[in-house]
Order: structure tokens, then sequence, then C-alpha cells
């Protein structure tokens, strides 16, 4: 068999991801935090990017030149952070993008290595160094873990005299409570896991129960109760004995609670043989008891939103522009880089000439990002203005192909900029992704955000009778009244994303 060797030319079309594509779209989709790290972690790996706090600190006896240089590219990254700002006029189509506020086409992708990075392109943006005294805090009370309900517990044992026995007992017992202060496990398994055969005095469950009893008088109110039941009762015990309706309010906790917990008035009114304006009064006690007690000390530590984006109105004019305290200003070291030989082939000096086109790279992409984030949360607050001027029930249905198509990007583009960006705006911060809801058909041919339609629900539900709330069907029907067409699950879909319970379950005696 005879192989020939031959030659053939063939067309293609192939998408590569250069290492710099891949690093603009991995910043793209960071969040602030993120994106923090990521900066900070640059600024330690390579040598030639530095921050402006670096540059103000530097050594006065320097050369003339070298604080000429430093001058003049503190006013490019200042003219840099101008830009990160958009204004929208209402009386206007949109905002005027200028070229000043987009990315430079004609940047190469090699750029010699004794062009100064300054008059190619401009520094990120970012703000002035701030002062340290406005986060001058107490760093313990900022820094230090949270109290658990177990360790508020411990203390209180601590300082309760008990001998060697109940304290093995309180410690089984506190072992057996969960976050809520409830006690999980029964007595009679805490009892069996004290027991010792080899003991001369074996364990009692009564001891077990005198034991729980005095730890039932810890607090928070309520704690190591065995059920909803006794966590009322146990907190009903320790207010003091002339409360008003207290006597009234243990009948009812204690006999009758499965009805208060069906919100059978009716029903409660009859068998306690209370009136209606006296049953009113001893619900006000009972609903200002904790049905949760280890809530009040067992608390997760609070998650801080940092927005990247602001907005607010001047002179009716809507203001978007770049949060300026989310990432620290960067540029390239210009001592550094004045270093780099060009015919120079050492390890030192090829070290130095790639640490530069990172850099160069790194900040080019840094500003990209900046750049997409602004245009879309401009065009975001085009479309919306009505949320922004009305509220939740002035929200336009919104998708990501309409923001792609307006800012002439890809969809996927689109989704990275909004997943974990935030909005802040006079209503509140947002996720940009907040913004983007469906839509529902309206009698008269237009459409509904759904966003548009919880508000409405929410304002519906606030708005009823207590005595009789409205059902989900009647929220549809009343919803139909003006307009929208909704269905009665979609309305109970709608109501239970807010967390908004049932109309017999809303149910209130007032």
């Amino acid at each position: 068999m005879v192989m020939k060797a031959s030659l053939q030319l063939k067309l293609g079309q192939s998408l590569t991801m250069t290492p710099q594509l891949q690093q603009a779209i991995r910043l793209l989709q960071l969040s602030t935090l993120d994106l923090q790290q990521e900066i900070q972690q640059a600024l330690e790996s390579n040598p030639m990017l530095e921050t402006s706090e670096d540059d103000d600190q530097a050594d006065t006896a320097s050369s003339d030149d070298d604080n000429s240089h430093e001058e003049s590219a503190a006013e490019t990254a200042a003219d840099a952070g101008s830009d990160t700002n958009t204004d929208w006029d209402e009386s206007e189509n949109g905002p005027d993008w200028t070229s000043e506020n987009e990315i430079p086409d004609n940047i190469p992708d090699d750029l010699p290595v004794d062009t100064a990075w300054d008059d190619i392109y401009q520094s990120a943006p970012a703000p002035a160094a701030r002062n340290d005294d406005e986060n001058d805090h107490d760093f313990e009370t900022r820094n230090s873990p949270s109290e658990t309900l177990q360790d508020h517990l411990e203390w209180q044992l601590n300082l309760t005299p008990l001998s060697e026995r109940d304290q093995a007992i309180a410690h089984a017992l506190m072992d057996a409570v969960d976050e809520r202060g409830y006690l999980t496990s029964p007595l009679d398994e805490i009892h069996s896991g004290l027991l010792d055969e080899n003991e001369e005095d074996p364990l009692e469950l009564d001891e077990v129960e005198a034991v729980l009893h005095r730890l039932q008088h810890f607090d928070p109110p309520g704690v190591f109760a065995r059920d909803l039941q006794e966590c009322l009762l146990i907190q009903l015990n320790q207010l003091p004995p002339d409360t008003p309706w207290l006597a009234q309010a243990r009948l009812v906790i204690t006999h009758y609670i499965n009805l208060l917990g069906n919100r059978d008035y009716a029903q409660l009114l009859r068998r306690s043989r209370l009136k209606e304006d006296q049953l009113r009064e001893v619900l006000a006690l009972i609903t200002g008891l904790n049905p949760r007690p280890g809530d009040v000390i067992d608390r997760a530590e609070p998650d801080y939103v940092i927005p990247d984006v602001i907005v607010r109105k001047h002179n009716d004019r809507w203001r978007v522009e770049l949060n300026p305290e989310i990432a620290p200003r960067i540029r390239v070291n210009a001592s550094y880089a004045s270093l780099i030989r060009r015919a120079d082939s050492s390890a030192d000096n090829t070290y130095l000439r790639d640490q530069l086109q990172e850099a160069k790279w790194f900040i080019k992409s840094l500003q990209s990002r900046n750049e997409t984030l602004l245009k879309v949360a401009t065009r975001i607050v085009e479309h919306q203005q009505g949320f922004l001027d009305h509220g939740e029930e002035a929200m336009k249905p919104l998708i990501l192909s309409d923001i792609a198509q307006a800012v002439e990007m890809h969809e996927s583009t689109i989704s990275r900029v909004t997943t974990q960006k935030y909005m802040h705006t006079p209503r509140g911060i947002f996720e940009l992704k907040y913004f983007f809801s469906s839509h529902v058909s309206t009698d008269e041919g237009g459409e509904c955000s759904s966003t548009a339609i919880r508000a409405m629900i929410k304002k519906l539900i606030a708005a009823e009778t207590p005595k009789k709330p409205l059902s989900d069907s009647k929220i549809a029907a009343m919803l139909g009244e003006q307009g929208i067409k909704v269905a009665r699950r979609t309305v109970a879909k709608y109501r239970e994303a807010m967390h908004i319970p049932p109309s017999n379950e809303r149910k209130r005696l007032v």
C-alpha cells in the first residue's frame, strides 16, 4: 500500500479566547468584594502596578522629572475619574455618550516599552484617598464574633449555684437546646444518657425535671421550653402578677391554643366565655410574647452590601455614576517602567517587560468593566425611570435582550454585568437584576411588570379588613377590574414569593 503526501487548504472560522479576553470577562462578573480582592492580589504580585496613595507618600527628594511625570499621571487619573458618571435628562432621548466614554479601539496588543502608558490609555477611575478618621471606630465591636445562645446560657449557668450533679444535668439540657431556644430531646432520653450503672445513687427523672424548671428561669424568657405552649406559659409566668388579663391569657394558652392557632375566634369566644373586646385585650398580651426566644440572642452577622452604582436626582435629572469607593486607583509605576530597555534580552528585563504588559492589560480590563457597568446601569435607569419617580407599581417589564440591544452587547455580557452588582437609589439598594421582570398583558393591549403586580397585591392585602381578609381569587378579580389579567394561581405564587400567608392565616380579631 502506497501512502501519498498532499497539501490542502481549508478556510474556517473559530473563536479563540485570548488570556486578555478571559481576564476582561472574569473581572466583569466579579462582585465588588471579589474585585477588591482581585485588585489587591494584582498589586501584590505585579511590581508594575501601584496605587495613587503610594505616589502621595513618595520621597519628596525625588528628581524634578519624576515629580512632573507623577503630576501628569495624577491629572490623567483625575480626568478619568470625572468621566465615571452620566446624566440622564428626562426631556432627552438618552444619555449623550461621547468618545471620552468609549474604550479606544486602536490600542495595540503590544505597546512599545518606551511608550508612556498614560499617553495611550487613561488610568482606571477610582476615588481620592479616604480619611482614616472616618473609619476610626471600635475595632473589637466591629470584628468580635457575636454571642450565641449557648454562650449566653453558659454564662448564666456559671453564675448559678448548683452541685456537680446538677451541673452535669444542666449541661446535658443545654446541649439539647436548638437555636430557637427549645428543648429538642425528651427528658427521658436525657435522663437515660446521664445514668451510670455503677453509681450507688442512680439519677432520678425528677432530678432532671427539677433542674429543667430552674433553667427555664434563664434569660431570654421562654428558653428551655419543650413546645410552643410551654414557651408562652413560661413567659406569662414571669410577668408581674398584677398584669392586666394575665389569668385570661393563661386560660387561652393552656386550653385553647389550637383554636388560637387556627384563628377560630368564634369557637374561642364561646368556649372561653370572653367578650370580643376582652378577647382582643388578651390577644394583644399574647402577641407581645416571643415564640422563638432564642432569636433574641443567637443572631447571624449582618451582610453589608456595597453599591457599585449610585443614582441620584439633581435638578430634575437622574445622575448615574460609579461608586468611587469600590476600588483603589491603580496605574503603572513609571519608575519601574523606565528601567526596561528595548534591546535587552536578559531574564530581568524580560520579566519586567512581561509584568508591564500584564499591568497594562489589567488596567484596560478594569476600565472596560467600569465602562460596561456604567452603560448598562444608565440604560436601566432610562427604562425604569417610573420606578425611581413613583415606586414599584410603576415598574416596567424589562428583559436582558432589551438592554443588550440598547448597548449593543450580547445577553451573556449583560447577565454578567447585572449579577451581584448593586445600585443605590433614593428608594434603596437593589441588585441590578431586580429591575428585570416578566410581563402580564392588560385589557388595553399593554404590558404590566410582574414586580408592579407584586406591589399591587401587597397594597391590596395591606388595606384589607383583618376580620375578612382577601382570598387569592378575590385579589385576582380586583386586579382584573384594573385591567390586569392574572390567574388565581399566579396571585398565590406572587404572594408566597413575598412571604405573605394565605387569607385564613391573616385573619385577625380587631
